[in-house]
């Protein structure tokens, strides 16, 4: 007989789309909150980070102006600056053919996943972190926090990653690493397309392939992906009974439910629970958790610096 599947954990579980209704932007000087914010961190048990987008932004991963223009300027020759506004508009672009597609992804994932060597920010993230127990829920997909020294097992991406991809309408539970493949296409891209034989088809179905991002019905979660989910519920539930920090690093309102949302309503549940929010323009904090949140905004690449310089973590 074959062995019964683990039950896959219930992601749905840990979303949530209610925000606070008490929100206010704190007048605390940034000394003190810096100060408060070492203090909490001293003080935890455990250490959930929540990193956004916002993270890999202040980190120098920007999608927009010169490190846009200097590297897609093919691409927005070819398509139009209409279009080409930064890589994320220009991901979403509706390319002609297979190879053109393959050739804007490729470059895509070579500029944002494999050039780049792990960030000043995420490095001293680690440095913060990593006497503690901890665990990093991240929408990111730019696989800095592995560069950075966070282990696989202590990571969970919810939203894929630019270095794999998997059948485009999602025809088996597998990803596939495209790094090799990626490399190949950026040396061989003229005219911003990749040759014919290069482009990618399904193993199983014999369709397309696409990135391995979550932005329609088909993205894989694959036994690796339920794997993680399954850790954070185990780390989530093991905070209940300890005294922990919510670290929530760049989550704006766009999409707010996987971690800003969540971490808030785990904060109103649970006394035990503390949450340092760095945001550039949104660092809100709900007015009733009262010294058990730290909202600091502006420059979080020279807060996560400031964090890691205290003496006292």
């Amino acid at each position: 007989m074959k062995q019964s599947q683990k039950r896959k954990t219930d992601w749905s579980q840990f979303l949530s789309g209610v925000p606070a209704g008490d929100y206010i932007f704190q007048d605390t000087p940034y000394e003190e909150q810096i100060e408060q914010a070492s203090a909490l961190i001293k003080e935890a048990d455990m250490i959930l980070i929540g990193a956004g987008a916002g993270a890999s932004t202040a980190a120098g991963l920007t999608y927009s102006g010169e490190r846009f223009t200097g590297n897609f300027s093919e691409f927005i020759d070819k398509y139009g600056s209409m279009y080409m506004t930064d890589m994320y508009a220009a991901g979403f672009y509706p390319f002609p053919t297979q190879e053109a597609k393959w050739g804007y992804w490729s470059k895509h994932s070579m500029i944002n996943r494999f050039l780049p060597p792990a960030m000043p920010l995420y490095k001293q993230l680690y440095e913060i972190v990593k006497e503690k127990e901890y665990f990093v829920l991240t929408t990111n997909v730019d696989h800095q926090f592995q560069k950075a020294g966070f282990p696989t097992e202590r990571i969970f991406a919810t939203q894929g990653d630019y270095g794999n991809i998997q059948c485009e309408k999602g025809c088996h539970p597998k990803i596939y690493d495209a790094e090799d493949l990626f490399r190949q296409m950026d040396q061989a891209r003229r005219d911003c397309l990749v040759p014919s034989y290069m482009v990618p088809k399904c193993p199983v179905c014999g369709g397309n392939m696409a990135m391995h991002l979550r932005c329609d019905r088909y993205f894989v979660e694959d036994h690796n992906w339920h794997e993680a989910a399954g850790r954070y519920g185990n780390f989530q539930k093991r905070m209940e009974q300890k005294k922990g920090v919510l670290l929530e690093l760049g989550v704006g309102f766009n999409t707010p439910t996987i971690i800003r949302f969540p971490f808030e309503k785990m904060v109103r549940e649970n006394r035990n629970l503390s949450l340092i929010r760095l945001n550039m323009d949104e660092a809100v904090v709900p007015k009733s958790f009262g010294d058990r949140a730290v909202g600091i905004g502006g420059d979080m690449a020279q807060a996560i610096s400031d964090l890691n310089s205290r003496d006292n973590i």
